[in-house]
This record gives C-alpha cells, sequence and structure tokens, in this order.
C-alpha cells in the first residue's frame, strides 16, 4: 500500500514556479531540489515535483501538454476554513496566478480555483462533513 504521494508538473521556469508556491507558503525538501527539479512539500505525506520542461520529459515518451489550453490534471487540497481557501486564491492571483473559476459554495463545502503560472489547475476546499447532507 503507498504511503506517499508524489505529484510530477512540468514548469517553464523552475525558479519562477519555486517563487510563486514558496509566496503561498509551501516549502520545499533540498534534497531532493536542484536545477532540474525541485520537491514542494504539501505535508508529510504528499510532495509536488515541479520538473524543468526538458526534464521531465525523460520520464515520459508522450508530449507535455500546454496547461494553458488544456486540462492534464486538477489538484485538490484541504484546507482549515473557508478564509484559508479565500487567502490562497487571492495569494496566488497576487503572485502571477490565474483564477479559472469562480468560488463554489456549497454549504458544507466551499472551493475555488486558481491556475498556476505553468496553467496547471489547483483548487484549495474546506469541508465541513458534519454539514454534509444526507
Amino acid at each position: 500500500m503507498a504511503t506517499k504521494v508524489f505529484i510530477n508538473l512540468p514548469v517553464s521556469n523552475l525558479d519562477a514556479s519555486m517563487r510563486f508556491f514558496k509566496g503561498l507558503g509551501f516549502s520545499f525538501n533540498p534534497q531532493f531540489t536542484d536545477e532540474k527539479a525541485a520537491c514542494m512539500v504539501i505535508n508529510e505525506h504528499i510532495y509536488v515535483m515541479l520538473l524543468t520542461n526538458t526534464y521531465f520529459l525523460t520520464f515520459t515518451r508522450k508530449a507535455i501538454c500546454d496547461a494553458s489550453k488544456a486540462t492534464e490534471v486538477l489538484i485538490s487540497l484541504d484546507t482549515q476554513s473557508r478564509d484559508e481557501v479565500k487567502l490562497m486564491v487571492s495569494k496566488s492571483q497576487a503572485l502571477g496566478g490565474h483564477i479559472y473559476a469562480e468560488p463554489q459554495d456549497h454549504g458544507w463545502m466551499y472551493q475555488h480555483s486558481f491556475s498556476d503560472l505553468d496553467g496547471h489547475q489547483w483548487e484549495f476546499v474546506y469541508m465541513d462533513a458534519t454539514q454534509m447532507p444526507n
């Protein structure tokens, strides 16, 4: 059974991507970070490997999707509150990210979405399962 998740994303400018995600409050594991790749820590079990496009292509035979034109992945991360969702999306926009959908408020669940500098789609979600309808 898997114990960790590593999401691999191609990026056109590794330094700019690292600045963007540091601005959102994420840290990087220096042990797995160099000029080709950066290991972004979501938590102790979830990591996002930001790989330069050239390096990413060494792991696949397929072309890299232009995430500004097509969706290849939607990454959703939970938060502790609605305010944290709003803060993360607001920060992403200030750092150069783009909002691609309006916030969704379902009462028991609140989510809002943005795309990063390469167009990868991210969603922050707050859920209160005690309020979830039957």
